[in-house]
């Protein structure tokens, strides 16, 4: 269940929470065509608080509204502003923040263009995505039956509504299995990523992650990952990667905005290394958790 907040940006004007309503012929409802993104709000060290990566995540917004055809009447930087608005105005320390942009009520049909691009900002508290103990000790994940769709099938660099009807399917299919999270290849059988997050993996003290030319969404959490892998000293290298090797990995994260750095102990009832979060991954995960609560990278924090 979300937390009520009490205010909702609104195509640049802040309503109730319970004001912040559509039509039952909103285009977007029916067909999919929006998109949205996921941030974080962390409280520093020094007491104060920051959204990670804000810019980042806002010129991905308007990346996939331009991917999908949709204009948007903001500017970025009004965008930025009303995020940092929104956590303001209902007094959040901590929060996840959710830019969504999608075609009202109006003209139905496929073909439909007149339809108006709507901009909502909504802001509430999230903690860890996969849970507490999963930050720590690692979750079990099951590779999907459904596939990651390939490169021309959807534009997979966009963040897109419907593109996750798809994911959620899977992720709906292993958690009925008794799993956390879901890993889904792509059309060729390689490892794409899993329902939310990216994926990487650690054998022999090199740290592999699928290339970004692949079927995978450009995460932002996983290009901050790159970055710290490399500030560690650590190898990392962008190449495709097979199931058989996430069998025989000596240890497996995954990374995202509402994941963060998460272990993956098991994957298809085969133990990942230890069976627990690896040395490297820690590594990893500590710098990560330094980082966005204020220890080193400014640029990549706007201060509320």
């Amino acid at each position: 269940m979300v937390d009520k907040v009490e205010k909702i940006w609104f195509d640049g004007a802040f309503v109730p929470w319970d004001e912040a309503n559509v039509h039952v012929l909103t285009h977007t409802l029916h067909y999919g065509l929006g998109v949205f993104e996921g941030i974080r709000c962390y409280k520093l060290a020094n007491g104060k608080s920051a959204i990670f990566r804000l810019s980042e995540h806002v010129e991905r917004l308007f990346d996939s509204a331009h991917i999908c055809t949709m204009k948007l009447e903001q500017t970025q930087q009004q965008v930025v502003d009303a995020c940092l608005e929104s956590v303001r105005i209902n007094k959040l320390e901590e929060c996840y923040l959710r830019p969504l942009a999608f075609l009202g009520a109006g003209a139905m049909g496929l073909g439909s263009t007149e339809n108006k691009t709507h901009l909502v900002i909504v802001a509430w508290k999230w903690g860890a995505y996969l849970g507490e103990e999963g930050l720590r000790q690692g979750i079990r994940a099951k590779v999907s039956s459904f596939a990651r769709p390939g490169i021309n099938s959807v534009m997979a660099k966009g963040k897109v509504v419907g593109h996750y009807v798809n994911s959620i399917l899977a992720k709906r299919e292993v958690m009925a299995a008794g799993y956390q999270e879901a890993i889904m290849l792509d059309g060729q059988g390689y490892v794409s990523e899993a329902s939310g997050e990216n994926i990487f993996v650690v054998k022999k003290g090199i740290v592999y992650t699928p290339p970004m030319g692949s079927a995978i969404l450009s995460g932002i959490t996983r290009d901050s990952v790159v970055t710290l892998c490399g500030e560690l000293g650590l190898k990392l290298i962008e190449r495709t990667i097979t199931r058989d090797e996430l069998y025989t990995a000596d240890e497996i994260f995954m990374c995202g905005t509402a994941a963060e750095i998460t272990p993956v102990r098991e994957i298809d009832d085969r133990r990942i290394g230890a069976g627990t979060r690896g040395p490297i991954t820690e590594r990893v995960q500590k710098r990560y958790f330094e980082v966005v609560r204020g220890d080193g990278h400014p640029e990549w924090r706007a201060p509320v």
